[in-house]
C-alpha cells in the first residue's frame, strides 16, 4: 500500500459523503438550541471514522453559530483549562483592545487566569486579586458571545480533556436555564475508551441534555461516492464498490487509503479489478505506515518521532533541538513526510490523523517511550516552553532525575492551583515525591501537596501534612502546615485521635524558644495560640475547656497584622460564649474583620470565628455579605469542601432569618456538594437544620426519618456540633408526645455546653426551651428557675434575639400582668431583629395571655401580625395554630395571597426585586451565589403569597406594595 502525492489518505481532503441523517439530527439539535437554551450533542464512533469531518462539515454550511474549536490531546490531560484556553483565546487575541476589554468586564483577572499564561499575575495564589471567579466568569463571558451571535463550542477529542475544563464544562450546562442562552456544545469522543467512564464525563453527556450520534461505518452507496471522487468521470462498477466496502467495513478512513492504493497499482473502478482489493484494517494501516517510514531516512524518522512526542503545531525550533540537529534539517524532513501523505501542507508540522501518531509510538518500546518522553521534557524545559508541557511530558515518562525536574513540577503545580484545578496540582507533585529529595525538600513538597489538596480531599491533606511535619524545621513552614492540617480536620470531621496529635504539634512549636522577639516570632506566637483556641472550641474533650475571657484583657492586640485580628476575633468570640456584653464583643469583632482578606490557609481560623460570632450578634445581613464574598473568592478554585462549608453557613442563616424554605434548600445543597471522599463537612449540623425546619413545617416523620441516622446513645466526643443537634432532636421528640426524653435530652444539650464554656443563650437557649415541658409536666417550680436562670443570662449579654426568647420564656411562667408585661416586651425587642420566626411565637403567646383575659381585639392584632409572620417563614405547623387561635378570638384568617409584601421572606424579596427588574433566573442565581434551584424556589412563594401567577404580574405587584410599605395598616374591626 501506498500513498499518493497530490492527496493525503490519512486527512481530511475528501469529500463528506453517507452523512446525511448525522446532518440533519445535529441540524435539529442546533434548532432546538436557537429555541430553547443550551443543548450538548454527541459524536461517538472508533478512531478514522470521521467525527472531526462531520463536525466541520456541519458548521462549515451552518453560518448561524460563531464557533470556537479545541483538539483535546493524551499529553494535555494534565493542563490547566487546556481546552478551555483553546476555545477562547484565539477569539480574544483577535478582538480590538476595547471589544476584548467588553468581553472580560468584571472580574477580568479571572477568566485571564485560565485563558492567558502572560496574563497571571504575581503575587501567588492566595493574594485577593489571583482568586476570583473562574468558572463563574467563564460562564459570564460565553453568556455575553452568545448574546452577539449563538455559540457552537466544539471539542474534539472529548476522552482527552483535562479536568478543570470538562468541569467548567458540566458547570456551566448544569446552571444554565432552559430558556437563556444559545450555545451548542459538540463533542467527539472515540468508542470504547476509558475515559468515558470518567463521572464528569457522563454527567456532560447524560441524555437529559445531550443528544448522541453514534457515527456508524458508510454503506455501499457512500463507499461509491468516495470511488467517484478519486476516480473523477469514470463511473464505478457496482461489483468494485462492494468489493472496497466488504473489504474496508464501510470505514472512512480505511476506504480512503484502499483507493490510494488501488490507484497508484492501476486498478481501474471495474468488475475485472473487484479481486485486486485487498482487505484493510487499522493494523494494515498502520503497517503500511511503519513501512513507510522505515525507507525513509534517518532524519525523516527523527521528526516523525518528535512531532509524535512533541504534539502537534510545535515550532521548528523545538522540533530541531529534539532531533539535534538544525531548522533546515527539519524543514527538509517535513517536506517528505508531506510527501508521504502524513503531514498535512499547512502551517507548522501536523499529522495528517491521529492514527499516524498511535502508529508512530507503537513502533516504540516502553523504554524507548520513557527515553522520549524524558528527552522531550528535557527539550521543552530548556526551550522555555510553559511548565505544564514538562510536567507533561515528565508525568509519561516515568522517573527522571535532574536538577531541573523539581522547581519545574513545583512551578507547573502552582500555575495549576492559581488556575483553579487543584487536582492537577496534586499530580504534579506527587510526581515531585519521586525525585530524589533530602529530608527537608521532600517535607516541603508534601506540605505543596497537602496544601493543593485541603482544596477538595481533606484525608489526602492530612495524610500529606502530617508527614511532611516530621521534616521540616523552619517554625515559619511548620505554622504553615498546621494551619492546613487544622483546616483539613476542620472539613474531615477528623478524629479524637488526630486532634490529639495535632494539639500536642501546636503545643510544641508554641512552647519552642525563638531566637529573637521580632514581628515574624510574634506572628507565630499568636498563630498558634489562636490554633489552639480553635482546638479549645472544635474538641474540647482533648484540651480541656477555654478559660473565660475578661474585659480590656485584648489591649494588647492591634489589629495590623493577620496574628492580631486572628487573636481579636478568637477573643470576641470567648467574650461571646461567656455572654459578655454585646457592645464588647460587636467592638472586637469590628476590629478583627475590618478590610477582611480573602480565604487563605495561613489566616485561618480567622474567617472562622469572625462567622460564628456575626451569627450570633444576631448581625444577619453582615454574615451574609461575609459569605457572598467569601463564595465568591473561592469560586472556580476547585475547593469543593470549604464551598460545601459556606453552603452549610448559608442555610444556617437562613434558619435564623426564620426562612424555612430556604434553610431546606441550601442544606439540600451542601449535600449535594459532598467530598469526592463521600464524607460531608458540618453533616450533623445539616440534619439539625433539616430537622428544625421540617418540624417548623410540621413534617415529624420526615424529620424522624433524618434524626434516626443518627445514634445518640455511646457519644463520648464533645463537639459544638452535639450540643445544637440534642436541641433540636429533643424538640422531635416533644412534637412526638415523649417529654420527659425531650427534657432529658435538653439537660443533656446544656451539660455538653458548660462543658464547652458556653453559657450564653445566644448559643444555647436550652433553658428556654425546656420551660415549657416543665409546665407540660406539671412542674412551674422547675420553668421558673430555668426562665430566671436565662433571663438574667439574655440581659448580661445584651443580644436583643436571646433577651426576646428569654422574656418570652419567663413571661409564660409568670403570673399577671408582670408576665403579660414581659410577652409584651418580647414581641418589642424581638421585633428589632431578624428573627423572624421567634417574633411569630411571641406573637402567638402573647396573643394567647391577651386571649386568657379576655382582651380578644388585642388578640387579634398580635396573632394576626403572629400568623403573617408564621406563613411569611413558610413555617406551617405554628401557622396552624395561630390560625386556631385567631379563630378563638373572633378574627377572620387571610388566606393564601393575601399577605403581599409582608409575607415576603428577605430572601424571597431579594429574588423578586432583581427578577421585577428584568434579571433571569440564572443571572439572579449567579449575582445573590444561591442555586437556580433556590430562586425558583423563592419566585414559587412569592408568586403564591403576592396572589399572581408569574413574571409578567411580578413587576406590577413589587411596585404596588412598595407604595403601600409607607401605608398605615387598617384596623382590626
Amino acid at each position: 500500500m501506498t500513498f499518493a502525492h497530490s492527496r493525503d489518505a490519512c486527512g481530511d481532503d475528501w469529500p463528506l459523503v453517507g452523512r446525511e441523517r448525522e446532518l440533519a439530527a445535529m441540524d435539529a439539535v442546533a434548532a432546538d438550541v436557537l429555541s430553547g437554551g443550551p443543548r450538548v450533542v454527541q459524536l461517538e464512533g472508533s478512531a478514522g471514522i470521521g467525527k472531526s469531518a462531520l463536525l466541520s462539515t456541519w458548521w462549515d454550511r451552518n453560518e448561524q453559530f460563531r464557533v470556537l474549536r479545541a483538539r483535546c490531546h493524551p499529553l494535555e490531560r494534565e493542563f490547566a483549562f487546556g481546552a478551555v484556553r483553546q476555545l477562547f483565546k484565539p477569539l480574544l487575541a483577535a478582538v480590538s483592545d476595547t471589544d476584548r476589554a467588553r468581553l472580560l468586564e468584571g472580574s477580568a483577572a479571572a477568566t485571564l487566569r485560565a485563558l492567558d499564561d502572560a496574563a497571571v499575575p504575581d503575587p501567588p495564589p492566595e493574594a485577593a486579586n489571583v482568586t476570583a471567579a473562574t468558572l463563574r466568569e467563564l460562564d459570564a463571558l460565553v453568556s455575553r458571545l452568545s448574546r452577539r451571535q449563538p455559540l457552537l463550542l466544539a471539542v474534539d477529542a472529548l476522552q482527552w480533556i483535562d479536568q478543570p475544563s470538562l468541569r467548567w464544562l458540566v458547570h456551566f450546562v448544569g446552571r444554565a436555564d432552559s430558556d437563556s442562552l444559545p450555545v451548542l456544545i459538540a463533542v467527539t469522543t472515540r468508542s470504547a475508551e476509558g475515559r468515558r467512564l470518567d463521572p464528569l464525563c457522563a454527567e456532560l453527556v447524560r441524555p437529559a441534555n445531550c443528544h448522541t450520534l453514534v457515527v456508524e461505518p458508510l454503506d455501499v452507496d457512500g463507499v461509491g461516492q468516495l470511488v467517484r471522487t478519486l476516480w473523477g468521470a469514470e463511473e464505478p462498477d457496482e461489483a468494485f464498490c462492494a468489493a472496497c466496502h466488504a473489504a474496508t467495513g464501510g470505514h472512512p478512513l480505511f476506504v480512503r487509503a484502499l483507493l490510494h492504493q488501488a490507484q497508484r497499482s492501476g486498478v481501474k473502478p471495474t468488475t475485472e479489478f473487484r479481486d485486486r482489493i485487498p482487505t484493510v484494517t487499522l493494523s494494515t494501516l498502520g503497517g503500511e505506515i511503519s513501512h513507510r517510514l522505515c525507507q525513509a531516512s534517518d532524519e525523516v524518522v527523527a521528526l516523525a518521532r518528535a512531532l509524535a512526542f512533541l504534539g502537534d503545531r510545535k515550532p521548528p525550533e523545538l522540533l530541531a533541538a529534539y532531533c539535534g540537529t538544525g531548522r533546515a534539517v527539519v524543514q527538509s524532513a517535513a517536506e517528505e513526510l508531506r510527501s508521504l501523505g502524513l503531514l498535512r501542507a499547512d502551517g507548522n508540522p501536523r499529522f495528517t490523523h491521529p492514527v499516524v501518531r498511535d502508529t508512530v509510538l507503537a513502533t516504540l518500546s516502553p523504554e524507548e517511550l520513557g527515553v522520549g518522553h524524558a528527552r522531550a521534557a528535557q527539550v521543552s524545559c530548556l526551550s522555555g516552553r510553559p511548565d505544564e508541557e514538562v510536567a507533561a511530558h515528565l508525568l509519561a515518562a516515568g522517573p527522571v532525575h535532574g536538577s531541573w525536574v523539581l522547581p519545574a513540577l513545583r512551578r507547573a503545580a502552582t500555575e495549576a492551583l492559581r488556575r483553579g484545578a487543584p487536582e492537577t496540582a496534586v499530580t504534579y507533585l506527587r510526581s515531585a515525591l519521586h525525585q530524589p529529595l533530602d529530608e527537608s525538600e521532600r517535607a516541603r513538597v508534601l506540605l505543596e501537596l497537602g496544601t493543593a489538596a485541603s482544596h477538595y480531599d481533606a484525608a489526602l491533606a492530612i495524610s500529606c501534612v502530617t508527614g511532611a511535619l516530621e521534616g521540616l524545621t523552619d517554625e515559619a513552614a511548620r505554622s504553615d502546615a498546621l494551619g492546613v492540617l487544622a483546616y483539613s480536620l476542620l472539613l474531615s470531621r477528623g478524629s479524637r485521635t488526630d486532634l490529639s496529635s495535632v494539639d500536642r504539634k501546636i503545643a510544641a512549636l508554641s512552647e519552642r524558644p525563638t531566637p529573637g522577639t521580632g514581628a515574624a516570632d510574634r506572628e507565630l506566637a499568636l498563630r498558634m495560640s489562636a490554633l489552639r483556641s480553635w482546638m479549645e472550641f472544635e474538641r474540647p474533650s482533648v484540651t480541656g475547656p477555654a478559660p473565660a475571657p475578661s474585659p480590656g484583657a485584648d489591649d494588647d492586640l492591634a489589629d495590623r497584622t493577620a496574628g492580631e485580628r486572628q487573636l481579636l476575633a478568637i477573643r470576641a468570640f470567648h467574650a461571646l460564649r461567656a455572654a459578655l456584653p454585646a457592645p464588647y464583643v460587636a467592638a472586637l469583632i469590628e476590629r478583627a474583620s475590618v478590610n477582611l482578606p480573602a480565604f487563605s490557609h495561613d489566616l485561618f481560623p480567622l474567617h472562622y470565628f469572625v462567622a460564628q460570632t456575626l451569627l450570633y450578634l444576631d448581625e444577619l445581613d453582615t454574615a451574609d455579605r461575609l459569605n457572598r464574598h467569601l463564595t465568591r473568592e473561592i469560586s472556580g478554585r476547585g475547593m469543593e469542601l470549604l464551598v460545601s462549608s459556606l453552603t452549610v453557613y448559608r442555610a444556617v442563616l437562613a434558619l435564623r432569618r426564620g426562612n424555612i424554605a430556604e434553610a431546606l434548600g441550601a442544606a439540600q445543597d451542601a449535600a449535594d456538594h459532598a467530598s469526592p471522599t463521600g464524607r460531608l463537612p458540618y453533616a450533623l449540623t445539616v440534619d439539625t437544620i433539616r430537622i428544625d425546619a421540617l418540624l417548623a413545617q410540621g413534617r415529624v416523620e420526615a424529620a424522624e426519618r433524618i434524626a434516626a441516622t443518627h445514634a445518640v446513645a455511646g457519644q463520648t466526643e464533645v463537639a459544638w456540633e452535639r450540643p445544637r443537634f440534642l436541641m433540636s432532636l429533643a424538640a422531635l421528640r416533644i412534637a412526638q408526645g415523649e417529654l420527659r426524653t425531650g427534657l432529658s435530652l435538653l439537660r443533656e444539650s446544656g451539660h455538653h455546653c458548660e462543658a464547652l464554656g458556653t453559657v450564653s443563650p445566644a448559643m444555647s437557649p436550652w433553658r428556654s426551651r425546656a420551660v415549657a415541658v416543665h409546665l407540660a409536666l406539671g412542674d412551674p417550680g422547675a420553668a421558673r428557675a430555668l426562665a430566671e436562670q436565662e433571663l438574667d443570662l439574655a440581659r448580661r449579654c445584651r443580644i436583643p434575639r436571646a433577651l426576646g426568647v428569654a422574656l418570652r420564656a419567663a413571661g409564660t411562667v409568670t403570673d399577671g400582668l408582670r408576665g403579660l408585661d414581659m410577652l409584651a416586651e418580647a414581641v418589642t425587642v424581638l421585633r428589632t431583629t431578624p428573627a423572624r420566626l421567634e417574633l411569630a411565637r411571641a406573637c402567638h403567646d402573647f396573643g394567647l395571655a391577651l386571649l386568657r383575659r379576655d382582651d380578644k381585639r388585642g388578640a387579634r392584632g398580635a396573632l394576626r401580625d403572629g400568623l403573617d409572620l408564621a406563613v411569611g417563614c413558610g413555617a406551617t405547623a405554628l401557622a396552624a395554630r395561630l390560625e386556631e387561635r385567631l379563630h378563638l378570638a373572633g378574627g377572620r384568617v387571610a388566606r393564601s395571597g393575601s399577605q403581599g409584601i409582608r409575607g415576603l421572606t428577605a430572601g424571597e424579596e431579594r429574588v423578586c426585586t432583581l427578577a421585577a427588574q428584568g434579571y433571569s433566573n440564572k443571572q439572579i442565581a449567579e449575582l445573590l451565589v444561591v442555586s437556580l434551584r433556590t430562586v425558583e424556589t423563592h419566585l414559587t412563594g412569592a408568586y403564591r403569597k403576592l396572589g399572581i401567577t408569574g413574571r409578567p404580574q411580578l413587576a406590577a405587584a413589587m411596585a404596588t406594595t412598595d407604595r403601600c410599605r409607607g401605608g398605615s395598616e387598617p384596623a382590626d374591626s
